[in-house]
């Protein structure tokens, strides 16, 4: 795999990262642990997590575990300097961080400290926002989002206090760079003009949902990244297991996301089928797997710095490692590009 710069950091990332928000609800600890083996194995050193995860369900009681099986894993390999480590603080409404209070300078601090001790390690690489505390029109928000609420000034004080308490943390050397996540051209731009103005830390990443069924990250928030040297990190690059094909039919494989997660947090809509079926098609026309060309086609797109994927097999995750090394030819592209036209936005 060829390694891509986070941004404008020192970090060198694997074009594919290993997403974790499984583990501890969908797989186990010795799953997660053989994912993380083989996924070094095949030259990925990338791994994302969070303070809240798992995931599908979200439940206070769980929340930290996927960090403490990372942590595991480091103290029983030795092989933490192998893998550049990506977490996350969690944003406004999560009850189980800190009864759900708001991202500030001072709950950053406690969090980081948190997380440390559950991943067993001195340092954070990219430490990340979860969300904004003034809300996202992610995650199928924006088809009620009001950007209306809290004041210009009340948002900017909020970032200076977490960018200088970010500068802290990183001469204390607990964390090394900043991104954001679930963010907006304008979140974003704020960030980097109080940055820029004040010699605080610029953010690195913004990690975004964006797959070839989401494309809301192309116009502007891709203009900003592109001219600001910020790195996007793709998650659900296959819109939660949608892409493969296996869901077509309104099909509930057992054990599958949908399984537990009904409308796959808003993706199922009478727009779907037919949108999946134009991406299956390509692949099967050119021979390709549909899962590995949907994590390739994220790689052709310039922000990119790596692709955050998920698997609840080592199976699944064989199936995918092959997209890191996957050219997809013009005439795919275009292809691509005619699909999108024609199914700009099924969910």
């Amino acid at each position: 795999m060829t390694h891509r710069r986070l941004g404008q950091s020192d970090l060198m990332v694997s074009p594919l990262c290993l997403g974790s928000m499984t583990w501890g609800s969908q797989n186990s600890a010795a799953e997660g642990h053989a994912q993380i083996d083989r996924a070094l194995e095949a030259g990925i050193n990338f791994i994302d997590t969070a303070e809240m995860y798992p995931v599908n369900p979200i439940r206070a009681e769980t929340q930290g575990r996927t960090e403490e099986i990372l942590g595991t894993w480091f103290a029983q390999s030795g092989r933490r300097e192998e893998v550049i480590l990506a977490t996350k603080v969690s944003g406004a409404g999560a009850a189980g961080s800190r009864g759900g209070e708001p991202i500030t300078g001072n709950a950053m601090r406690r969090a980081v400290d948190a997380s440390l001790g559950r991943l067993r390690t001195d340092r954070i690489d990219l430490y990340q926002l979860h969300w904004p505390n003034r809300g996202s029109y992610h995650f199928r928000k924006y088809w009620r989002y009001d950007p209306a609420g809290e004041s210009r000034a009340s948002i900017n004080a909020n970032i200076r206090d977490v960018l200088e308490t970010a500068a802290s943390l990183i001469a204390e050397g607990k964390i090394r760079h900043l991104g954001l996540s679930n963010e907006s051209a304008w979140g974003t731009a704020q960030f980097l003009r109080i940055a820029d103005s004040d010699g605080l830390p610029r953010v690195v990443s913004i990690q975004n949902e964006y797959s070839l069924l989401c494309r809301i990250f192309d116009l502007d928030l891709a203009e900003l990244c592109h001219h600001e040297g910020v790195s996007l990190l793709p998650f659900s690059p296959l819109a939660a297991g949608i892409l493969s094909g296996k869901y077509q039919g309104d099909a509930t494989p057992a054990g599958s996301r949908r399984s537990i997660n009904a409308n796959l947090g808003g993706r199922i809509t009478p727009r779907l089928e037919p949108a999946v079926q134009a991406y299956l098609d390509i692949a099967e026309r050119h021979g390709l797997d549909p899962c590995q060309m949907a994590l390739a086609w994220t790689l052709t797109r310039p922000a990119t710095a790596s692709t955050i994927f998920g698997a609840t097999s080592l199976t699944q995750l064989e199936t995918l490692l092959p997209a890191a090394d996957l050219t997809l030819s013009e005439e795919i592209l275009v292809e691509i590009q005619a699909a999108h036209k024609a199914h700009p936005m099924p969910f």
